[in-house]
């Protein structure tokens, strides 16, 4: 190669060929006209002054400074003829004759370029006057709604209207107000094409194509292809949208097409051909031909690119560079040194790596580090290239569970991804089936699952409330599809989600057939997502339920628990947590023993199809009532006659501990509770007398049930109408009785010694104050006199001693005084907050043994089991003091958590100090 190249062009893309070709040992210089602040003073590049629009002097220039290559960047100068020119000079000269260009200089010449030699594209038509351009739009059978100035104009000169009115303001701006020039002199409006837009660029040299890697760029200004059209935002390469089969195909069906026939009409054409495609359900279509490198597809070979683009085109700035290859494009030198900007795209960052997230990741690092006023830049570039890797890698995951499960019914979906699942009813052996559906989510658990970062469960809670509403009508649940919806999707998050959907619908005995997974970049925050669920079921028409003709009064309700609060009344939850000042990870109050709250409260709702599908064909239930949102009020009576209403004996059945909680801690009313909760109650069956304690035998065979109230007529005095609303009576007496159960048969005495103000003193009292509490604290000592701890407790009626060390003889005397006390008032367990004394070892021996009384303590210092531990991480913010604040208020969570596993019995003590958990706890 000649030792001197001039590259022409002045953007992102000639920094980058100046770049490449610098690299080439061949070259001694590379010289760029007019070029940048980043092709100025480079090494072997530099600028250079040469004027490219008038060719004789560029020629003889080239000449002069023995210039043996000229390579042309932007399409202007192809298009005025600089190759032909330089040529018919003797200065050998890279891309097309202009002739050739006329592929991208005129949309006219190249649509009709295109029916000529059939090369796939998009039906279309070319105007020269607004009117008939506009009958055309309104008159056309296919969407005419892409409207183009047939002229070059600098990659802008496209608009895509959303509707007919849109396209026809666009043939006004472009023809009549000249928006794009003399570029809109002539239009060309084009049919909208549906599909994944890409480029494939190739090197002919006018007889063989030799393609590169297919690149995908993003037009709009702003994330989400928001904004409007630009140049281009960013772009990635290659594209795994484009396999190896779609490449050959655009290969010989569109580039090698093209070069064949420019060729037959005597204009070979050498160089670069840039198809802009559409991949459509019936194959790649050509939206456009460019005849040079795209800008910023040049500088995505095998890079991945961010481009910075400031509003305010008359900016000017300095530009702070890090790190990775940064491309200049609107720059230049300030006098005595410097860059700043001079408007339109700025920079392009790029990334060269192993993988195509870890390229998009670097390339977003980069730009993120770069500063000026008024700079915007997308951060979602290769967004669909992420959902197109994830759908496949998802499908890899689980598609033996979509494509073969087992289900009678289930045709084989050989095509996994393709457009609907199918299903046999005849193959599955119903004989005149009614189809029953039913959609769901699961509401606002969704957060709690999110905040805790355990995602898998919710798959459960997914299908089973879609599940169990269609077994409420009776059916037989048959298969289920699933939508996921994310603003960035998060392959390890989706996989949990996703697998626990597919566990779910085998414990359920349904098929997934499928489902969408939605990746909307700005709609979900940062590890946001949503999830609906759709369930579809048959039944045989008689068996259809409820029977509404055969329910009568008298008949019973056969109540089925439940695992927790299932999936609804999360969002009052939340607020409840907030006001208690529990944290998702604090130890749970209520669950099993050793559970954080997070985890008590995305215990996952029950799948009731295999329990119940059978008793339900049996025939001997007349109604099932799925307990959802509305609670147990409301939820009963959706499968009443009118005239009819439920009494329910809240003492019939065991109500978890955390209704309880829920209850005390928010205030709430009992109507509250039971027309938000289930209380207890995943599902109630309606059955008659005789049938009651044969379907209870059945059912508390493989899960808890009790029969739980009847069915009366409405109170005297109601009129029903078919507009009555819904009565279900929760016998409030009852309720008020079972509430009490909550408190432990038996409540630990415990002692509380301190030395101060009792800050730990007032959490552990709070704690003891709960209905639900297994400790009851009887008496506060303290080695010090008149401290405030003491009054704490004073106020709190309970009783305190001190116990003054100074007036001791010894510690043994000091200890022996304080265990006649603890003896005195039948302490069995010892708590302490903040009590500056160490205690002897024959005290600790004592009472961490004697009479099953257990100490919170060891013999020595800071050691001992560890029954509640909290992490409180040093912020780069914190002062001593909020960092001692916050400690405190950890401490403020942790001991009473603590205190109650050790009361309850959750947590003992071993011989050998270690602790063990049991989980027979109370509540």
């Amino acid at each position: 190669m000649a030792e001197r190249v001039l590259v022409i062009g002045g953007g992102g893309r000639e920094h980058a060929l100046a770049w490449k070709l610098a690299q080439s040992p061949h070259v001694q210089q590379v010289l760029v006209a007019p070029g940048n602040a980043g092709t100025a003073k480079n090494e072997k590049i530099s600028n250079s002054a040469v004027s490219v629009n008038n060719h004789m002097v560029l020629a003889q220039y080239c000449k002069d400074h023995n210039v043996g290559l000229v390579v042309v960047g932007p399409e202007v100068p192809l298009a005025a003829g600089v190759v032909d020119d330089l040529m018919a000079a003797g200065v050998l000269c890279f891309g097309p004759s202009a002739k050739a260009a006329q592929l991208e200089a005129s949309k006219s010449f190249s649509k009709s370029f295109m029916d000529r030699h059939n090369i796939p594209t998009a039906r279309w038509s070319s105007f020269t006057d607004p009117q008939d351009t506009c009958r055309y739009i309104r008159g056309a059978e296919f969407p005419a709604l892409v409207v183009k100035a047939s002229g070059l104009a600098a990659g802008k000169g496209v608009v895509v209207a959303r509707d007919k009115d849109e396209a026809c303001q666009a043939v006004l701006d472009i023809m009549k107000d000249k928006a794009f020039g003399s570029a809109g002199e002539t239009v060309v409006v084009e049919e909208l094409l549906e599909g994944e837009e890409v480029s494939c660029l190739c090197f002919s040299d006018g007889v063989t194509v030799s393609p590169m890697p297919p690149v995908q760029d993003h037009k709009r200004l702003l994330d989400g292809d928001q904004g409007p059209n630009t140049g281009g935002m960013g772009a990635y390469c290659p594209t795994p949208q484009v396999s190896e089969e779609v490449l050959q195909e655009i290969q010989t069906s569109v580039l090698q097409k093209t070069v064949d026939g420019m060729r037959e009409e005597g204009t070979p054409y050498v160089g670069v051909l840039y198809a802009g495609l559409m991949l459509t359900t019936e194959g790649a279509k050509v939206l456009e031909f460019n005849c040079r490198f795209g800008d910023p597809e040049c500088q995505v070979r095998s890079i991945a690119a961010n481009t910075a683009l400031p509003l305010d085109m008359h900016t000017q700035t300095s530009v702070s560079e890090m790190g990775i290859q940064v491309f200049h494009a609107g720059t230049e030198l300030k006098e005595g040194g410097g860059v700043m900007t001079s408007g339109g795209r700025v920079l392009t960052v790029t990334a060269v790596r192993p993988t195509l997230e870890s390229a998009l990741r670097s390339a977003n690092e980069g730009v993120a580090v770069i500063s000026f006023p008024d700079a915007v830049y997308r951060r979602d570039i290769g967004h669909r290239a992420i959902a197109h890797l994830s759908h496949s890698r998802l499908c890899g995951l689980f598609g033996e569970s979509l494509i073969k499960p087992d289900q009678p019914g289930v045709c084989d979906q050989r095509n996994l991804g393709g457009f609907a699942g199918l299903f046999d009813l005849k193959a599955a052996g119903f004989t005149d089936p009614i189809l029953v559906s039913g959609t769901d989510g699961v509401g606002t658990k969704l957060k709690v699952a999110q905040a805790s970062g355990v995602h898998g469960s919710l798959g459960q809670d997914l299908v089973a409330m879609c599940v169990n509403d269609v077994l409420a009508q009776g059916a037989e649940p048959l298969f289920f599809l699933d939508y996921f919806s994310c603003g960035r999707l998060d392959v390890r998050v989706t996989s949990s989600v996703i697998a626990g959907i597919a566990d779910a619908c085998q414990t359920a005995g349904c098929a997934l057939l499928g489902g969408e997974t939605a990746e909307m970049p700005g709609v979900y925050g940062p590890g946001e997502y949503d999830l609906a669920g759709f369930c579809v079921g048959a039944v045989e028409r008689g068996a259809v339920l409820p029977r509404l003709r055969d329910i009568t009064e008298g008949d019973l309700l056969i109540g089925i628990a439940l695992s927790g609060l299932h999936s609804n009344g999360f969002s009052l939850v939340r607020q409840i947590l907030q006001r208690s000042g529990l944290r998702l990870d604090s130890p749970a109050p209520f669950g099993r023993p050793g559970q954080t709250v997070g985890e008590a409260l995305l215990t996952p709702t029950k799948i009731y199809s295999r329990l119940l599908h059978p008793i339900l064909r049996s025939g001997a239930v007349k109604a099932c009532a799925h307990i959802t949102g509305g609670g147990l009020l409301e939820n009963i009576p959706r499968v009443l006659p009118p005239e009819l209403a439920a009494e329910l004996d809240a003492c019939r059945w065991r109500m978890p501990a955390v209704f309880w909680w829920l209850q005390q801690e928010g205030g709430l009313s009992l109507d509250e509770m039971s027309r938000t909760f289930n209380c207890g109650l995943g599902a109630v069956l309606v059955v008659s007398k005789p049938e009651a304690q044969r379907v209870l035998r059945l059912l508390q065979d493989q899960e808890e049930a009790w029969i739980v109230g009847s069915l009366a007529h409405r109170p005297p005095g109601e009129t029903p109408t078919p507009d009555s609303p819904p009565y279900c009576n929760l016998n409030r007496e009852s309720a008020y009785r079972q509430s009490k159960l909550i408190k432990p048969k038996y409540r630990t005495r415990v002692a509380v010694l301190i030395s101060g103000t009792g800050t730990n003193l007032q959490a552990l009292m709070e704690q003891a104050k709960k209905p639900w509490s297994s400790a009851e604290i009887v008496l506060v000592i303290s080695n010090r006199p008149a401290v405030a701890g003491l009054k704490r407790a004073a106020l709190a009626g309970i009783q305190t001693r001190v116990v003054d060390h100074k007036l001791c003889g010894s510690r043994a005397e000091f200890d022996g005084t304080i265990d006649k006390v603890l003896e005195e008032l039948g302490v069995e367990l010892v708590c302490l907050a903040g009590f500056m004394r160490i205690l002897t070892g024959n005290f600790i021996k004592k009472w961490s043994g004697e009479c099953q009384k257990t100490l919170i303590l060891s013999e020595e210092v800071d050691a001992g089991a560890i029954v509640v531990q909290e992490a409180v991480p040093i912020l780069v913010t914190d002062t001593e003091d909020s960092l001692s604040e916050r400690i405190r208020e950890a401490e403020h969570r942790a001991f009473p958590a603590a205190l109650e596993l050790v009361c309850s019995g959750a947590a003992k003590l071993r011989d050998d100090g270690r602790i063990v958990w049991s989980h027979s706890a109370q509540g």
